[in-house]
């Protein structure tokens, strides 16, 4: 892109952030506008890196091993809020293990003794966890440092954004009346903030379609427990009867969450789609539009790798251009 080239980025969630930074640090002139800083979605995520039910399957697996790349650097600095982690992914079902999985450090199958009771297949490996408060909080700084600026204010089109040469959509669930695309739809979801009574280690169980989670991730002195996956349901407020379900699944693994002091719940609305987008487009007065939305659970897994990837489409259309 030209140097000093002014940018708008829609949307201050994980994805946006993301974005935001690779293109400032790129030399693009860059201005984030959300109605919510830092977005209560992304702030609401657990969160853990693994690719979550998202496709397509292919650009999925690179964006995702992109980010991973960039998480492991990450997690060299405590201040990031990313710390590689070790744990269990356990099944109450003889189920293989999820392909991403098995390419992790200190993969390997659980011996029975090694999972609680009902549980008869896991698996044990290495994965970056991302203490998401202080993650978001991280990158505000580093798009501070790289000259970004952020503006507080809802949009009532992607038209309102301008002036600008570009664009970035970054919107999530947002795009679904901007735009308007109607593909785009919510997943509810709903974490427990804990204090944390001595976990060292992850736990995430493979539900499949369930609505119904199970996992808890450790930041610290607080535990993350999750959750639920409410298909078509956008509500952001407290529901006390997932609370006591998700409270009383993570203590039937780990009994010790049991007398855990609650310190918040966390609700958002995972921005879903049958196929994550990340595509340019030209508008009829000659502004290009980047999308990069529709990540589902996996927005913080695909995070680099998608904000990379808009970059690069930026990067071809101003060369087409020329």
């Amino acid at each position: 892109m030209t140097a000093g080239e002014r940018v708008v980025v829609v949307g201050a969630g994980v994805a946006g952030l993301t974005t935001a930074v690779v293109l400032a640090e790129a030399g693009a002139l860059l201005h984030v506008i959300a109605e919510q800083v830092p977005g209560v979605t992304s702030l609401a995520a657990g969160a853990m890196w693994g690719p979550y039910l998202v496709e397509p399957k292919d650009k999925v697996d690179q964006w995702g091993r992109r980010s991973l790349e960039i998480f492991r650097q990450l997690a060299e600095d405590p201040s990031t809020g990313v710390r590689l982690t070790s744990g269990i992914e356990a099944s109450h079902t003889a189920e293989a293990p999820p392909d991403w999985a098995t390419t992790l450090p200190g993969f390997r199958p659980c011996e029975l003794a090694e999972l609680s009771a009902g549980f008869s297949v896991g698996y044990r490996f290495t994965v970056p966890l991302i203490d998401m408060p202080t993650y978001l909080a991280y990158l505000l700084r580093r798009l501070d440092v790289a000259g970004g600026t952020v503006e507080q204010r809802r949009l009532a089109s992607l038209a309102d954004a301008s002036p600008a040469a570009v664009i970035v959509n970054c919107t999530g669930l947002g795009a679904k009346d901007l735009l308007p695309d109607p593909g785009v739809r919510p997943i509810r979801g709903q974490h427990i903030v804990v204090t944390n009574p001595g976990l060292t280690e992850f736990f995430s169980e493979d539900t499949g379609l369930s609505p119904n989670l199970l996992c808890f991730y450790p930041h610290g002195d607080t535990v993350v427990l999750g959750g639920i996956a409410i298909d078509g349901e956008g509500d952001l407020g407290p529901d006390d009867k997932a609370a006591v379900g998700i409270l009383t699944r993570c203590a039937e693994v780990e009994p010790r969450l049991a007398q855990a002091r609650i310190l918040e719940h966390r609700i958002g609305a995972r921005p879903t789609r049958a196929r994550v987008r990340v595509e340019a487009e030209r508008t009829e007065d000659g502004t290009v539009v980047v999308h990069n939305y529709g990540h589902g659970g996996a927005g913080v897994t695909l995070s680099w790798g998608c904000a990379e990837e808009a970059a690069r489409l930026l990067t071809a259309d101003r060369e087409d251009g020329q």
